[in-house]
């Protein structure tokens, strides 16, 4: 696999939001969407570039949860106040992880969908390190704990990939490789990692056998993965003005600089309907991406791009009983699927959120997926 692999300087935090306080979460949820225009020092957010509160955001609504991958200050001056207004036992159900994460983008074009997420989780869960994983229409990120950054660092040097020239935060893989908010001290697990991946599939359907975490495909429930258009090229002079900041320095640019307006207000439409299932990923370098529910296609109209023509069944597993730091899942989960149903050629996606894993895979694998999944995990919750 030919891949290249960058860190995006961002400090991100993961809140759980169960679905039936979404209502009461709207407003700061598309807060994270609308420009920050009356940001102060004093909210925290004046301090924030545009790269910084742009540069990395996920939001899923599946039927699970809403989850929310964001800047850290974010979580800390935006989101904890609402849930301080909850009664206890409603806040009690919202959870903020308590530590930070950073995100890894990965660029590996051709490479076997499936066979790239175990590659890539793999190595960081043997190494002992909880991994959220997501597979976008551009590209794949990692976000790992931000303790762990110089272990990721290591697991991905020990596997062939290389620190490329040009940036001490990207890596380049040359072959082919078969919750307060507080910071917490980089102590290894208290269990150690495992030692190979017969083992690590082992632990991953024991923990989630433990916590009577079942796989599960919803009727009628079937997403398309697409992406928003570039606008950026067709309106170079609104793209030139809006790339300097107020100050006249130039800055990086980030999705808003590229994000074209239908499609912005068709995503402003499709949160405030509470969707059954959406997921937008808006990362500097890459157009918008989305995952969703096939009925919000009317929704976004032409705003969109790529094969909105087939798609695709999830399989869900609820995780809302586990730890934010849980390991193994992605990489246990995925390489089961990739080594009993022998998926060349068969595109899987994942989508790791705060409290979700969602497999995602043609309507005829999808049944065989859950076929394979079912005995090792419990026949009900």
């Amino acid at each position: 696999m030919n891949a290249e692999i960058k860190l995006l300087e961002q400090t991100l935090s993961l809140i759980h939001i169960p679905l039936g306080l979404y209502s009461q979460f709207l407003q700061p949820i598309l807060r994270l969407l609308l420009p920050s225009t009356c940001a102060t020092v004093e909210d925290g957010l004046g301090n924030l570039t545009l790269a910084q509160e742009h540069g990395f955001l996920n939001i899923s609504v599946t039927p699970i949860e809403c989850s929310i991958v964001c800047n850290e200050t974010w979580s800390r001056t935006v989101f904890e106040p609402i849930i301080k207004q909850l009664p206890k036992n409603l806040a009690k159900t919202v959870s903020i992880s308590a530590e930070t994460y950073c995100v890894l983008r990965v660029s590996a074009p051709g490479a076997d969908a499936g066979s790239r997420i175990v590659d890539l989780t793999s190595p960081l869960a043997l190494a002992g390190i909880s991994i959220f994983f997501i597979t976008t229409y551009y590209s794949d990120f990692l976000i790992v704990p931000s303790r762990s950054r110089q272990n990721v660092v290591q697991a991905l040097f020990e596997q062939g990939f290389e620190c490329s020239e040009d940036s001490s935060s990207s890596f380049v893989s040359p072959v082919s490789h078969t919750r307060g908010l507080s910071q917490e001290s980089d102590n290894p697990p208290s269990t150690p990692p495992p030692s190979n991946v017969a083992e690590l599939q082992m632990r991953t359907f024991k923990l989630l056998k433990k916590h009577n975490v079942v796989a599960r495909i919803e009727p009628d429930l079937r997403l398309i993965h697409c992406s928003g258009r570039d606008v950026s090229q067709h309106d170079s002079y609104s793209r030139s003005s809006r790339s300097y900041a107020g100050n006249g320095n130039h800055r990086k640019s980030s999705w808003v600089d590229k994000v074209d307006t239908k499609f912005y207000t068709s995503l402003i439409a499709a949160l405030v309907s509470q969707p059954r299932f959406l997921s937008v990923t808006l990362a500097e370098e890459d157009e918008p991406s989305l995952l969703i529910d096939r009925c919000l296609l009317g929704t976004f109209g032409d705003s969109l791009i790529g094969p909105t023509d087939s798609d695709l069944t999830p399989i869900l597993l609820d995780l809302v009983d586990l730890p934010f730091e849980a390991t193994g899942i992605v990489a246990g989960v995925a390489g089961k699927l990739v080594e009993e149903m022998r998926m060349e050629n068969t595109e899987l996606s994942y989508l790791s959120t705060a409290k979700t894993g969602a497999v995602m895979l043609s309507s005829e694998h999808a049944e065989r997926a859950l076929e394979v999944l079912s005995p090792l995990l419990p026949k009900d919750a």
